[in-house]
């Protein structure tokens, strides 16, 4: 989220407003797949959430046939028992992690960025997790609009009440304060 007053978003110079925006103050954080669209649902936002999630979910059911044909290979390597059951038990807690930290992304910023970074390899490890993450939540919004929408409808509201708070002619209230009288 970039305002005008603060320091400049991605793609703009000093003094001016978010690429192809005419408006000052706040402008929306774009998401992945949807841009700015999230705002006003509008330029396809329907029809990008159902690519978004027709997308996802042919990542996952490709995902999963990958993971299968890995799990072929060690039946034919014939390592045995153990290690195959090893192998589906990682995949599956590590989906389950990635699943979770990544439904809880759509809600709330990462209170630790070391935290997360150490996460990292086991989101990726389950990424089909993930990817089913973004499918279901396809169903109710873009992925991430409700964060977006808190802090961006939060800042056109502290946009709004600096505005407010500086109507007026200054010079006149200095003068009206500054005043003083006389004394004999």
């Amino acid at each position: 989220m970039s305002e005008n007053s603060e320091a400049p978003g991605p793609g703009t110079t000093p003094g001016s407003t978010a690429p192809g925006s005419t408006t000052p103050g706040p402008q929306p954080e774009p998401l992945l797949f949807f841009g700015t669209t999230w705002v006003d649902h509008d330029r396809g936002y329907g029809l990008r959430r159902a690519g978004a999630a027709v997308g996802s979910l042919a990542a996952a059911v490709a995902a999963c046939f990958v993971l299968r044909f890995a799990f072929q290979g060690l039946e034919i390597a014939d390592v045995g028992n153990l290690v195959g059951i090893l192998v589906v038990l990682m995949f599956a807690i590590c989906s389950a992690i990635a699943f979770r930290k990544t439904w809880q992304g759509f809600g709330r910023r990462p209170t630790d960025p070391a935290r997360e970074a150490n996460l990292r390899g086991l989101k990726t490890i389950g990424f089909v997790g993930s990817l089913i993450a973004y499918f279901l939540r396809t169903f109710k919004e873009a992925p991430g609009e409700q964060l977006r929408r808190t802090e961006y409808e939060t800042a056109l509201a502290r946009y709004a009440k600096r505005r407010s708070a500086r109507t007026g002619n200054p010079a006149a209230r200095k003068t009206a304060k500054g005043k003083r009288t006389k004394r004999k």
